[in-house]
């Protein structure tokens, strides 16, 4: 489940960093606002329709939460960075969205206490480093627009450590509600301040982009934040630095400088010490009654109410009885102890 949720914490990194040059491609077509609403309505509308009725219901308890998160993270965020991205070239921005680990690891320290150890501290240092030393070989200039999307980060960095509280929940669900809300939200206000759509290729074409850089690249880091925890999972969707100027690259055939190559190695570094951190010590589980995708580890030995066929990951309701042992672990769903 670690390493599954490690891939998929790279995979969302992938997406969303391809997702940033082809939006500022688009912003020539149509305004930020309207750009924000449509990148967002296609997530959530094309994972509707891949849904198609399986939405799973989400605990009450959870509403504020999601309505907090998609207030930062889907109606802020976004828009904030489409006015970012209007007076800021697409390689600077990409560059500048490795702030938003710096952002979540630090309010998930700080404000919610999550574990952090020196191994992981310096992996997230290298990782940051990383992304430094190429925004200085891209020289950028420091105006209103790079300020517009270090507030996009910071606003994304709440959002990860709100969905961190309610990861438990179904990811393709989570990310598909985000979507249909933030996209409605700033589409009504791109509509307000008197934007038109722009002509259906683009809607389209924003639709796609949406759908892979937005919705399902969120479904896939609501997948790693269960098992990982916000700032392990923000660690490795910071590589976006890295794949964004990777595929500028091969896309532009541009030679890459010693900064490039330097940055990998450290980026590399980073990951690494995360993937080789190794946490263990007496810790206590509480009772707690919840639903989520599981296997039946040390942590799930329950009984079914229903005739199971065997297959795992599966999920269903479930009930953890108290439970005291030692073992390594991560801030995952049920390490979420203090020390």
């Amino acid at each position: 489940m670690r390493r599954r949720a490690i891939a998929f914490a790279l995979l969302s990194a992938a997406l969303f960093g391809a997702s940033t040059p082809l939006a500022k491609l688009l912003l020539g077509t149509t305004s930020p606002l309207l750009l924000a609403g449509l990148l967002y309505l296609g997530a959530g509308v094309g994972l509707l329709i891949w849904l198609r009725g399986r939405l799973k219901p989400i605990a009450r308890g959870d509403v504020p939460w999601l309505i907090a998160a998609v207030a930062a993270g889907g109606i802020a965020g976004p828009a904030l960075l489409m006015f970012g991205l209007a007076s800021t070239d697409g390689a600077t921005a990409s560059l500048l969205l490795n702030l938003e680990a710096v952002f979540t690891a630090l309010i998930a320290w700080i404000a919610f206490r999550e574990n952090v150890d020196s191994r992981v501290f310096l992996g997230m240092v290298a990782i940051i480093a990383g992304g430094a030393l190429l925004s200085f070989e891209g020289k950028p200039t420091f105006d209103i627009g790079i300020a517009l999307i270090a507030g996009a980060c910071l606003a994304w960095a709440v959002d990860n450590n709100l969905t961190r509280r309610i990861s438990a929940a179904d990811a393709a669900t989570l990310a598909c509600i985000k979507g249909l809300a933030a996209g409605s939200a700033n589409l009504t206000f791109a509509m307000f301040q008197g934007a038109s759509l722009p002509v259906p290729g683009v809607v389209v074409a924003a639709g796609v982009v949406g759908l892979f850089g937005y919705g399902i690249s969120l479904a896939l880091f609501i997948a790693a934040l269960r098992d990982l925890g916000t700032a392990r999972t923000a660690a490795y969707f910071s590589v976006v630095a890295v794949l964004g100027k990777e595929n500028t690259l091969l896309v532009l055939g541009e030679a890459a400088g010693w900064a490039f190559w330097a940055a990998a190695l450290l980026m590399a570094f980073g990951v690494w010490l995360h993937l080789s951190e190794r946490h263990g010590h007496s810790h206590v589980h509480d009772p707690v009654a919840h639903e989520h995708e599981h296997v039946h580890d040390e942590h799930h030995r329950h009984e079914h109410a229903f005739a199971w066929d065997g297959k795992e990951p599966h999920r269903h309701p479930h009930q953890h009885e108290p439970l005291a042992h030692t073992h390594p672990h991560h801030p995952d769903l049920h390490h979420r102890h203090r020390h």
